[in-house]
């Protein structure tokens, strides 16, 4: 052990008369004088010793060495001066020692130790990852598929191999959420151990920490990786033991047959320039070409409002993406267009910031209520208000008409590439990073998940909406927001609206609920009804957002600030799914659970549920009829998020044969064209095309 640790972390020869005994003996070095008071404490697995630390430790040995007289009688001298310092020195070593074996299990051994970690915390850890189950109050005994739980909680001795950590899933758990998993805390610590984790939805899915350790270890046929771009080095140096032994055949989902789904890949977002200049196009070429190797369908690319009618209205500069179209067509692939109407910049992913127009911000400097505000008064220009749709406020037009001129300035100037059938697909931008809701959750506001967000309708052409419908429902006081609805990173419980019971249910929530949310509605069915003109023949589609967070609420109070009245007795989808029918477009649904299957606690923590949402919305649409494509929000690179996508891409026996109409990855980058990493996304693409993947394994 201590071998592998100085492997793990660098530890020089000459530190060996140092090192921590992982038994935990605190020892009086009077050896001088044959002195030795030692008081060893064993901590065993089973019968650890908790709330105790190495300071602790010392403080005790240090009591009883300065004590004059002892309880079984006679004197004892107290030490001189220099032997005391000589002691603090070694325990300073020591605990530096320590420092640094705690710093290497953290970094490269993907060990969560707390910051003051002592020995408890780091046999509590291997206990974990040889496949025991250890409680908060440091009970030991194997998790259920390695045996019964010890009668009365006693002490356990680890004989486990790193071969029975595969751990069974109860048959009878829910699968609504990741959340919903653990049926209790037994299962709960089982779920967070360095071992395999196997819902009984998917045979071969894997825990949250299971994957963080073992798919940057394992490689596609169970062999080790070396140089794992995720790991930062060589991971030689690690122990066999380490690395978790998993069934050499776990039989994947055979697609082979099933309907085609294409998959495009999203192009960087500064791939066009301010300038509207194609970056790099020779590198972009490369990348492409490889990417046509494995049979993508096509690429993804945004057209950015602010690029191409930056200085003045109705001037469109469209240069860069001519250059860039042509490419593609050159290379006889798709192209998936989003007509993006937002600013770039200061949202998860972003890495380049391209603001509205310069027109457009200059209006704002003067007319600020053009963009969202909430109740403090603070303005988003992240987008334009939805209040200001038939305003004639922007030179003379409206926001209506203004997207209506852009959208129809595209289409006439790429008419041959819709002719041609390179365009399959337009998205059309309907708010805060292209996605039909209310900027409720902006970061550059203070905004922290899981907070609830707040209502965005303090502009004045917003409030001047909502005076409307309150007069009309014949209650004019009603022509306000909420004042009890707390603010961006409060909880629901501590919110007069959102708490179980709280107003958002009462006369005056409701109506207030019901007008925010068709707001949205009816902004997205205009819109939407331009883009069918302007595209007329080409299928268009909308985003909606995954909101998982208080979803297991009976409010669901961060879906109601972003517009969707989905609370725990109201179907909030419904209505977009019947406008997006109405208009003849698609949904894009972007993929919530990739990005958060290792956060097992902040799920706990907000109460969400991310696949009971992505079943609420794949529902709501299904049964109206309308195809559904989606994207990942966050950049997946292992098997386990790629089966995920898969699940829900072409579910399992469905009577209907229901199935994405296109998956988009979220996005070209140098980590996809990784050796390894590319080599999933191949298997990947050829699962969704309906194509024989061979020896897959999880």
């Amino acid at each position: 052990m201590a071998t592998d640790m100085q492997k793990l972390i660098g530890t020089s020869e000459e530190d060996d008369d140092e090192e921590m005994d992982m038994d935990v003996k605190e020892e009086d070095d009077d050896e001088e004088n044959g002195d030795k008071h030692a008081a060893p404490v064993m901590v065993g697995v089973g019968g650890m010793v908790t709330g105790s630390s190495n300071n602790q430790f010392q403080h005790h040995n240090q009591q009883t060495q300065d004590q004059v007289g002892t309880p079984g009688g006679g004197t004892r001298r107290c030490r001189p001066l220099e032997e005391k310092e000589r002691t603090k020195l070694r325990e300073r070593h020591r605990r530096a020692i320590t420092a640094r074996i705690l710093a290497g299990l953290r970094r490269h051994g993907n060990y969560n130790l707390r910051v003051r970690a002592d020995i408890n915390d780091v046999i509590a850890a291997l206990a974990r990852e040889a496949g025991w189950v250890v409680l908060p109050d440091g009970t030991t005994f194997p998790s259920r598929s390695q045996g019964s739980r010890p009668v009365g909680g006693g002490a356990a001795v680890v004989t486990s191999s790193p071969s029975q950590m595969v751990s069974q899933h109860s048959p009878s758990a829910s699968v609504r959420g990741v959340a919903s998993g653990y049926q209790s805390s037994v299962e709960y610590n089982a779920g967070r151990m360095k071992g395999v984790y196997i819902p009984s939805s998917s045979p071969y899915d894997l825990s949250s920490s299971a994957r963080s350790h073992t798919s940057s270890l394992v490689g596609d046929v169970g062999e080790p990786i070396e140089n794992h771009p995720l790991i930062g080095g060589s991971i030689n140096s690690i122990d066999d033991k380490q690395i978790v032994d998993l069934p050499s055949k776990l039989l994947e989902r055979n697609f082979a047959g099933t309907t085609h789904v294409p998959v495009y890949v999203m192009l960087p977002l500064g791939v066009i320039n301010m300038k509207c200049e194609l970056v790099d196009p020779d590198d972009l070429l490369k990348e492409l070409r490889v990417l046509k190797s494995i049979n993508i369908d096509g690429v993804v690319v945004d057209c950015w409002w602010g690029i191409v009618e930056a200085h003045s209205p109705r001037e469109y500069n469209w240069s860069g993406y001519k250059r860039l179209f042509q490419m593609v067509r050159e290379l006889k692939l798709k192209l998936q267009v989003v007509m993006s109407f937002h600013e770039c910049g200061g949202n998860v992913g972003d890495d380049v910031c391209i603001p509205l127009p310069h027109w457009v911000a200059e209006i704002g400097r003067s007319n600020p209520d053009i963009f969202f505000t909430d109740k403090e008064g603070r303005r988003n220009p992240e987008c334009l208000s939805w209040g200001i749709d038939k305003e004639r406020v922007l030179r003379g037009r409206t926001a209506i008409e203004v997207y209506f001129d852009y959208m129809r300035s595209f289409r006439v100037e790429f008419n041959e590439f819709f002719e041609d059938g390179i365009i399959s697909i337009i998205e059309v931008g309907l708010g805060p990073c292209g996605e039909l809701r209310y900027p409720s959750f902006p970061v550059k506001h203070g905004w922290r998940y899981p907070g609830i967000g707040e209502f965005q309708c303090y502009d004045r052409y917003m409030l001047r909406s909502l005076k409307r419908a309150a007069e009309a429902r014949g209650h004019s006081l009603w022509a306000r927001g909420p004042d009890n609805a707390g603010s961006y990173n409060s909880r629901p419980h501590e919110t007069g609206f959102f708490c179980d019971g709280g107003d958002y249910d009462g006369y005056y929530g409701r109506f207030f609920l019901k007008w925010y949310s068709q707001v949205l509605v009816d902004h997205g069915d205009r819109v939407l009804h331009l883009a069918k003109l302007a595209f007329e023949g080409t299928c268009i589609a909308a985003k909606l957002p995954s909101i998982h967070w208080w979803y297991k609420t009976s409010s669901h109070a961060a879906e109601l600030t972003a517009g969707f009245y989905n609370s725990c007795n109201r179907d909030g989808y419904a209505a977009i799914a019947a406008m997006l029918k109405k208009r003849g477009a698609a949904l894009n649904f972007t993929f919530p659970l990739v990005q958060m299957l290792d956060r097992h606690e902040d799920l706990l923590e907000a109460l969400a549920d991310p696949e009971g949402l992505v079943w609420q919305v794949l529902n709501a649409a299904w049964d109206v009829c309308i195809p559904v494509a989606s994207e990942n929000a966050l950049p997946c690179l292992d098997r386990v998020g790629y089966n995920k996508i898969l699940d829900y891409g072409k579910p399992t026996n469905d009577l209907d044969g229901r199935h994405f109409l296109s998956f988009t990855y979220l996005r070209l980058s140098p980590l996809l064209m990784e050796q390894q990493n590319f080599v999933e996304f191949e298997g990947f693409v050829k699962r969704m095309h309906g194509e024989t993947v061979h020896d897959l394994q999880a």
